[in-house]
């Protein structure tokens, strides 16, 4: 069984004025980008293609360079902390020739202080995969399981996941998402994870970091965003539902619905609900011009240690 430390930050990681830039006239992937992720949360990273999802990830994983700003990873360093951060990418590389036993012993090779082997061999056996079998016969979701098993065998405190569950079939992603829940629950695991599958978030997720153009444009606690929104319904116009900030509105058979950011109360000619997690996504998704909203927990703050 692996060690653990006994001392844990309470962030996770921290950018402020984060930026990179592939090449000097290219557009900055990420552009002073700022914020800050809660040690021991489950948090969804959402944008558009293009946001600087997997730049971020990477730069977490200490594999990029900034070319400007602070970023701190469990209280150091992304290079301080490598030890304690698994990161998986888009493309999962597993070494084709090796068998599934071959690959775990490979983890235990390069992880000797914090390696569990039961662990990584029960995600493995989840699957029904032959230890014998080599990697390159696998199917896609097959090499998913093993690339996770890897991550998850280090008993790292940062999980950095990029897509990582696009390849598997229903009951494979709602089993994996729940060895993740019970490994965050159980070890206080930070987990943030990139995802297009909205259904995936909701019923894992307990923060959100929503990007756009290289930044935070929403950040926080699931529970505390959604409070922070209502989804209004009712005649009238946008100017009508000051001076509440409208995220999205369009018109419906009853005049306007619109996604409101919460300024005191809604005027009672107004029918009110609370948004989906879906509602709230697609509207700022739709609205990238909207002022960037995040919780206290979830801002940067200016005293970040350059790194």
């Amino acid at each position: 069984m692996s060690s653990t430390s006994t001392t844990r930050p309470t962030v996770a990681v921290e950018a402020h004025g984060l930026t990179m830039r592939y090449g000097r006239r290219s557009a900055a992937a990420l552009d002073d980008c700022s914020f800050r992720l809660p040690a021991g949360r489950i948090s969804a990273l959402v944008g558009p293609n293009g946001a600087g999802k997997s730049t971020l990830l990477a730069a977490a994983a200490g594999l990029l360079r900034p070319t400007a700003g602070t970023l701190t990873v469990l209280g150091g360093s992304p290079a301080e902390a490598r030890e304690r951060i698994a990161y998986l990418s888009q493309n999962k590389p597993l070494h084709p020739q090796l068998t599934i036993a071959e690959t775990l012993r490979l983890g235990a090779e390069l992880n000797p202080a914090r390696w569990d082997a039961s662990y990584a061999a029960a995600i493995v056996e989840q699957g029904s995969l032959d230890p014998g079998a080599r990697v390159r016969g696998l199917s896609g979701g097959q090499r998913t399981r093993v690339a996770l098993a890897l991550a998850l065998g280090k008993r790292p405190d940062l999980l950095l996941l990029d897509e990582p569950m696009a390849d598997l079939d229903p009951l494979a992603r709602h089993e994996l998402l729940g060895t993740l829940m019970a490994d965050a629950a159980e070890r206080g695991t930070t987990v943030l994870m990139s995802s297009h599958i909205v259904a995936e978030l909701a019923d894992a997720c307990d923060h959100l970091l929503l990007m756009g153009g290289g930044r935070i444009r929403l950040g926080g606690g699931l529970d505390d965003l959604l409070l922070a929104h209502t989804v209004v319904t009712g005649r009238g116009t946008p100017a009508d539902l000051a001076p509440h900030l409208v995220v999205e509105s369009r018109a419906t058979g009853r005049g306007l619905t619109a996604l409101i950011r919460n300024d005191g109360p809604v005027e009672d000619h107004w029918e009110a609900e609370p948004p989906s997690l879906e509602e709230l996504l697609l509207a700022h998704l739709r609205s990238p011009s909207t002022p960037a909203l995040l919780t206290p927990g979830t801002t940067a703050t200016p005293a970040a240690v350059t790194r």
